[in-house]
């Protein structure tokens, strides 16, 4: 516990140090009113430091009072005393709740005419109840008897007048005073009609002024379906703040743009980069291992930062046509990245490895069948012949061989020839018969040579004898019996 204060000691002190702070705070001088305060907080005694009346504006100042409450419709000017509790009284000044030892300069009350409001709450809100509300008006009369004795002018007995005596007026007396008389029952006080233009918040039940985007007491939002009214035209004041807004809307939007033109010439800086350093410490995914800004690798697809041993790892290992991102996401490695993460050897065995596994994965791919010749091509229908440009020869692609100076025919007689003590030839031969039989090729019905149907319908021709064939008969496109089988096919198309 706290020592107590002699009242003897401290709280003398305590006085002179009071009024030498308060004479140092008016002559401005800064260091000695550090060192009183640090030697009055050391007496611990309750100190209240305020500002002298003299040093606000002397001129008297007139405002417009009136009372209103949560569902008043309309402005009632005080003109007489109503007789409301002191619990009930919350005051209103310049659009906020007025609180304790606050002044009206703090409210920015500079000049006559403004307004200020008596918010009455209800007596439920409060726990006020009748009896309290009694003694509470008992004390305000004592109270204003007690005023009363100490501004009246009492003279001493047996001086001047003739001994007379004061007369006391009647709050002195033991009979209580008089109550006003009550107005009759018809007599209202006058309401003057006050135009309801703004929006009530749906919190706090503050009147906001049309254009408010918010509540100016709790910070509510307008509601959605209000609209300021044609009819209303804003005082100076908020004439100024709605200019403020609207010069905040420009500076806010010329900052974005400002931003934009920052972000279009850092895009152009970095899409002449191949490879985007990271600008931030990061760890890299894969090994681990501590990365400090510019010594990783940040993908352009996903933002994913390795390190640089990590990804040429994942390139070189990478036995599809499409690089992933290590990361595990759907992202794929940019081609300008890879050739910068490569050497120039690395980046020829990858483009080698794509080529491999696009011909592989190509319908209609045919390689030339030069021994040891990297050249392949992908057909189409009308195309029967295959010129490689690596080794310069040229591929039969019905036959699957080269067979120069000599047509498919001919080809084929030499081959069933050869066949007998040829291996290759034997493989060859082995290879149309395993056609036919699975029926992807079959055998011209006029010149009885292997032909095979490449891609599209199911009328080919025969490049020896240019027979029209029909794929699905095995027999002459224009055979004798070709009308009856058209009527068979019609019939079943409809």
């Amino acid at each position: 516990m706290a020592s107590k204060v002699t009242p003897a000691v401290n709280l003398k002190e305590a006085e002179e140090l009071a009024l030498s702070l308060s004479e140092a705070l008016n002559s401005g001088d800064g260091q000695e009113a550090a060192e009183l305060c640090q030697r009055l907080s050391q007496l611990s005694v309750p100190v209240s430091v305020s500002i002298s009346s003299q040093a606000y504006p002397q001129d008297s100042i007139r405002l417009w009072v009136g009372v209103e409450d949560a569902q008043s419709d309309a402005y009632i000017p005080i003109n007489r005393d109503f007789g409301f509790s002191p619990l009930l009284q919350r005051w209103v000044i310049g659009k906020r709740l007025a609180r304790d030892r606050e002044t009206l300069y703090s409210h920015g009350i500079r000049q006559s005419g403004d307004t200020a409001f008596l918010f009455i709450r209800s007596a439920h809100a409060v726990h006020l109840t009748r009896q309290q509300y009694n003694q509470d008006q008992e004390q305000q009369r004592l109270d204003s008897i007690v005023e009363s004795m100490e501004v009246m002018e009492l003279l001493p007995r047996g001086l001047g007048g003739g001994g007379e005596k004061t007369a006391l007026p009647p709050e002195v007396q033991h009979t209580p005073p008089p109550l006003p008389p009550k107005p009759p029952a018809a007599a209202k006080p006058a309401v003057l009609p006050r135009p309801q233009l703004g929006w009530a918040c749906t919190s706090c039940t503050y009147m906001n002024k049309p254009t408010r985007p918010g509540c100016e007491m709790c910070g509510g939002e307008r509601p959605e379906d209000y609209q300021v009214p044609n009819i209303y035209q804003p005082d100076p004041q908020e004439v100024f703040r709605l200019q403020q807004e609207e010069l905040a809307v420009l500076q806010y939007e010329q900052a974005q743009q400002e931003e934009r033109e920052r972000n279009y010439l850092n895009l152009l800086a970095t899409d002449s980069q191949n490879l985007i350093s990271s600008t931030a410490e990061a760890d890299c995914p894969i090994c681990f291992s501590p990365l400090q800004p510019g010594e990783g690798i940040v993908l352009r697809e996903c933002l994913h930062t390795f390190c640089r041993e990590c990804l040429k790892g994942t390139i070189v290992n990478s036995q599809d046509a499409e690089v992933s991102c290590p990361d595990n996401c759907e992202s794929k490695l940019l081609d300008r990245e890879i050739q910068a993460l490569l050497t120039e050897e690395e980046h020829q065995r990858f483009l080698e490895l794509r080529l491999s596994i696009a011909e592989s994965r190509a319908e209609h791919s045919f390689h030339c069948q030069t021994a040891n010749c990297r050249g392949w091509c992908v057909y189409e229908d009308e195309v029967n012949e295959f010129h490689c440009e690596l080794c310069d020869e040229t591929n039969c692609i019905l036959c699957r061989a080269i067979h120069n100076d000599m047509n498919c025919k001919d080809y084929q007689d030499d081959l069933r020839i050869r066949a007998e003590n040829d291996q290759a030839a034997q493989q060859t031969k082995q290879m149309l018969e395993n056609l036919l039989q699975n029926g992807e090729a079959m055998k011209c019905p006029r010149c009885d040579i292997v032909v095979q149907k490449k891609d599209g319908c199911d009328w080919i021709c025969c490049l020896m004898c240019r027979t029209e064939i029909c794929w699905v008969t095995k027999q002459a496109r224009w055979g004798p019996n070709v009308k009856q089988k058209h009527i068979i096919l019609l019939s079943y198309v409809y």
